[in-house]
């Protein structure tokens, strides 16, 4: 039809990642609310809590004592869905009742010794830091024999389940390639051998050309709301440069990266003044031992919140029976959180607070 208007009018969009369509119904974002609303997170945390398993010097659930860290943290994870120790086994009962053994390791890193900080509150350098991490981890658990995946993540906020305020992330490693990045391997790889080309790599050429869904880049990194995402303010974290993995970034990208993450935080933040939930996490090449050219390194955010501090999209009903749908356009949410300052709201009503100078 050539009065069709992608902006006020229902239609379907195709992830090429996952080779799954989208629904998106831009007019219902015009309907009023009458469903939950959140209560907004606006608690003030102290820098240090004697209660908190993670804070440095305190105990943990096990009985370990956490080291008077000034940095990073990592250990494993007392509470691990994945373990080392399992033993091999299969069932099938025709074809339709199936189970095999899953092992892997948990790992836990926390961020920053300080319990009040998240991400969009800490330093570039302290993001850096965190980067290291997430690539030694990767690194010296993708050599492991029994590891041929590492899923490095975030869960930010009660709202996203998490279950210990004071900022930190995970690392599941296991024996087998899990749903998602199996999905975007196959995707990946099929594009690759038609194209020559990594996927990403010409969708970046696209939204560069296009300027409608990019938040923040620098001469390393794009930040976009991807033309097919589902969440509300859902980003992609790309790399300009194809590479497989965080152990192939230069010393300059993973600094990019880390001011990546914190320019898009902060602007995550700022758009409804509150600590704003999210799943994260770093998609790479499997650790199977193959090159995996055509994989190209990426980092997704998933947050919830959909028109403000308090109220959120559920996934129900048509989203766990039939398609993943969602009512603004990516356009006008990349347009949101574009236009955010790149100076944290809290250093803003600080410095509005803070009393003269005589």
């Amino acid at each position: 039809m050539s009065n069709f208007n992608p902006t006020e009018q229902a239609h379907r969009r195709f992830n090429p990642l996952n080779g799954e369509w989208i629904l998106v119904s831009p007019h219902r974002s015009k309907r009023p609310w009458q469903g939950q609303q959140e209560a907004p997170d606006r608690s003030q945390r102290p820098t240090y809590d004697p209660t908190c398993y993670l804070c440095p010097g305190n105990t943990r659930a096990n009985g370990e004592v956490n080291p008077s860290y000034e940095g990073t943290f990592v250990f494993d994870n007392d509470f691990a869905a994945l373990t080392p120790d399992v033993p091999t086994g299969t069932t099938d009962i025709g074809g339709l009742l199936r189970a095999e053994a899953e092992s892997g390791v948990g790992r836990v890193i926390c961020f920053s010794p300080r319990h009040d900080l998240t991400l969009p509150e800490m330093s570039v350098m302290d993001i850096r830091r965190v980067v290291d991490v997430w690539t030694d981890e990767y690194r010296t658990l993708g050599a492991r024999p029994d590891i041929n995946y590492v899923q490095i993540f975030e869960n930010k906020g009660q709202v996203m389940g998490c279950s210990n305020p004071h900022p930190h992330g995970q690392i599941w490693a296991q024996r087998t390639v899990p749903g998602e990045p199996a999905k975007e391997t196959i995707q990946q790889l099929a594009y690759f051998e038609k194209n020559g080309r990594s996927l990403l790599t010409d969708y970046l050429a696209i939204e560069e050309r296009e300027q409608q869904r990019i938040v923040f880049e620098n001469d390393h990194w794009v930040v976009l709301v991807p033309y097919w995402a589902i969440w509300p303010f859902e980003t992609l974290v790309m790399p300009r440069r194809h590479v497989q993995d965080l152990t192939q970034l230069t010393d300059a990208e993973k600094d990019a990266l880390a001011e990546a993450v914190q320019q898009l935080t902060i602007r995550y933040d700022n758009l409804f003044q509150t600590s704003f939930p999210y799943s994260a996490g770093l998609h790479q090449r499997p650790t199977d031992g193959q090159a995996h050219e055509s994989w190209h390194l990426h980092m997704h955010f998933y947050p919830p919140l959909l028109r403000s501090a308090t109220v959120r999209k559920f996934m129900v009903g048509y989203e766990l029976l039939a398609n993943a749908q969602r009512d603004i356009t990516p356009e006008y949410a990349a347009q949101r959180l574009r236009e955010q300052s790149n100076v944290h709201y809290k250093q803003t009503l600080d410095t509005a607070q803070a009393p003269e100078q005589a």
